[in-house]
C-alpha cells in the first residue's frame, strides 16, 4: 500500500461506521479503498482494477463515468442543483415523471419522489394505509413474504422477514403477517407444491384478516437480500389475483429488480402484472445519485383529494424530493436504455450466465444455483446431499469473494450465497471474464479455504 492509502485507511478505521459490517473485523483487516472508476471497472488507491461484479450494490447500470450521464449532470449543475417540490414544481422532476409513466405498467399514473428504496417502500405503506383511511375504512395490517427485505427504516423493517437483520428491532415494529416464501430449494417438494403452499397460506390470511389488511407487499420474481430466491413461474400473477379477489392493494418493490435486472425493464412485465403501487430506486439513476419513486394508480391518488379541512393530504416528504441533479441523471440513463437498446441485449448475457451456472452446479459444496435474467445466486453448503449450510461464523461466502479480488473481480456475497448481478450494459467478453473468475475460484480456491 502507498502512503496515501495507508493514511486514508487510518482515517476510515478511526471515523467511519460501515453499513452491514462487523466493525471489529473491518478494523482488524486489510481493506480496499476505491478511488475512481472507468467503464465497468473500479480502481483503488493503489491503482488496482476490479470488475464491478455487483453493480456497486445493484445500482450501476451503464458502467461508471458514462459521458452522456456525466454531461447531463454537468449541464444541470449550470442551471440548478436542487429546489424543493414542497409548494413548487421543478423542470427535471416533471420531465422524468413523464418518461417513467411511459415505461411502467400502464395503470400507474402518479409519481411520488424520495431518495432511497427504503423511503420508497415507507411511502408505499403509508399511502396504502391512508388510501383506505381516507375512504373511511380502517386497514392497518400488511402481508409480506418471509425472508423479504424492503429496506431499513422502521416501516420497511416491519414488513421485512429477515431474522438476521430485523429480529432485534421487533419491539419497535408494527405487526405484519408473513407468508412462507416460495423457495423451491429449501422446500420439501416440487416448485409447484412450494408455490401452492405459499399461496394457500396467503389466501388463508386474506380470508381470516382481509378486512384489516391494506396491502400485500412483494419483491417480484426475486427476493434479493434473502439470497436471490427465485420464485416459481406464475407466483406473482397468482398473488395479484388473490389481492384482487380480496380487495387489498398489491405493492411491488422493484427497487432491486427494476431497470433490466430480470431481463425486462421491470420484473412485473414477465407475468403481465400491474401492481397498485410500485417502488423504484437503485438503478433509476444508473448508480449516479440517490433517487427513488413510489408510483400509484389514479384511483389511489384521487382518494387523497379534497378540501384542506378534510385532512386527506398526504403529509409526507423529503428535503431532496425530486432532486434536479438526480432526475437529470435518471433521464440520461433512460435515454441510454433506448439509444443502446439495452433490454434487447440482455438475452445472450442471461444465456451466458445460465451456461456457467450449469457448470458450477456440479461442483462440490454448491448446493443450488438460481437465476432470473442477469440476476443469479450460487448457494454454498457444507453438505450437498443434506442441503446443510455452513455455520454462519465460518463466512465461507466472504472468503470466496475475497479470493476473487486478487483476480480482479469485486463481489459481495449474501451469507454463503455468491451473488451475480453485473451492470446490465456490461459487454459479453467482460461478462465471460467475470464468470470465468467465479468458476475458477469455486473450482480451485474453495478447497483451500478452511471448511
Amino acid at each position: 500500500m502507498n502512503e496515501k492509502t495507508l493514511e486514508l485507511l487510518r482515517l476510515d478505521k478511526k471515523h467511519i461506521w460501515h453499513p452491514f459490517t462487523q466493525m471489529a473485523d473491518w478494523m482488524a483487516g486489510e481493506q480496499i479503498i476505491i478511488d475512481r472508476a472507468e467503464g465497468f471497472y473500479l480502481i483503488d488507491t493503489d491503482g488496482n482494477r476490479y470488475i464491478d461484479g455487483i453493480s456497486s450494490l445493484w445500482c450501476n447500470v451503464h458502467g461508471h463515468c458514462v459521458p452522456e450521464i456525466d454531461d447531463a449532470v454537468k449541464s444541470q449543475l449550470g442551471k440548478i442543483a436542487h429546489s424543493t417540490l414542497l409548494g413548487l414544481a421543478q423542470t427535471k422532476s416533471i420531465e422524468l415523471a413523464g418518461k417513467l409513466i411511459k415505461i411502467v405498467p400502464s395503470n400507474l399514473s402518479r409519481v411520488f419522489y424520495s431518495d432511497s428504496g427504503a423511503t420508497a417502500v415507507e411511502i408505499a405503506l403509508k399511502i396504502a394505509y391512508q388510501y383506505f383511511y381516507n375512504r373511511g375504512v380502517k386497514r392497518y395490517k400488511f402481508i409480506a413474504l418471509g425472508q423479504s427485505y424492503h429496506g431499513d427504516t422502521i416501516g420497511s423493517v416491519s414488513v421485512g422477514g429477515m431474522e438476521l437483520f430485523h429480529s432485534i428491532f421487533r419491539p419497535m415494529l408494527f405487526e405484519t403477517y408473513f407468508v412462507p416464501p416460495p423457495h423451491p430449494y429449501r422446500f420439501a417438494g416440487s416448485p409447484a407444491e412450494c408455490m401452492n403452499h405459499s399461496l394457500n397460506v396467503m389466501e388463508d390470511l386474506l380470508k381470516k384478516h382481509g378486512g384489516n389488511i391494506a396491502a400485500v407487499i412483494i419483491e417480484p420474481l426475486v427476493q434479493g437480500a434473502a439470497g436471490m430466491i427465485v420464485h416459481p413461474c406464475g407466483f406473482l400473477k397468482a398473488v395479484r389475483e388473490l389481492t384482487r379477489k380480496h380487495n387489498v392493494l398489491l405493492i411491488c418493490d422493484e427497487v432491486a429488480t427494476g431497470f433490466g435486472r430480470t431481463g425486462k425493464m421491470f420484473a412485473c412485465e414477465h407475468e403481465k402484472v400491474e401492481p397498485d403501487i410500485m417502488c423504484l430506486a437503485k438503478g433509476i439513476t444508473a448508480g449516479y445519485l440517490p433517487l427513488a419513486v413510489t408510483l400509484t394508480t389514479e384511483e389511489i391518488f384521487n382518494a387523497f383529494l379534497g378540501r384542506i379541512d378534510e385532512f386527506k393530504t398526504f403529509y409526507h416528504g423529503h428535503t431532496y424530493t425530486g432532486n434536479a441533479l438526480a432526475c437529470a441523471a435518471a433521464i440520461a440513463s433512460l435515454e441510454l436504455f433506448e439509444k443502446n437498446k439495452i433490454i434487447e441485449t440482455l438475452s445472450p448475457k442471461a444465456a451466458l450466465i445460465e451456461k456457467y451456472l450449469q457448470k458450477i452446479s456440479g461442483l462440490p459444496f454448491v448446493g443450488d444455483v438460481r437465476r432470473c435474467g442477469l440476476t443469479a445466486g450460487i448457494e454454498l453448503v457444507e453438505d450437498k446431499a443434506a442441503k446443510r449450510s455452513f455455520p454462519y461464523g465460518r463466512q465461507i461466502g466472504a472468503k470466496i469473494c475475497r479470493a476473487m479480488r486478487h483476480k480482479g473481480l469485486m463481489m459481495r456475497p449474501l451469507g454463503d450465497v455468491i451473488v451475480i448481478m453485473p451492470p446490465v450494459a456490461i459487454d459479453l467478453p467482460l461478462l465471460e471474464r467475470l464468470l470465468d473468475i467465479i468458476l475458477e475460484t469455486l473450482e480451485n480456491d474453495l478447497k483451500k479455504i478452511e471448511i
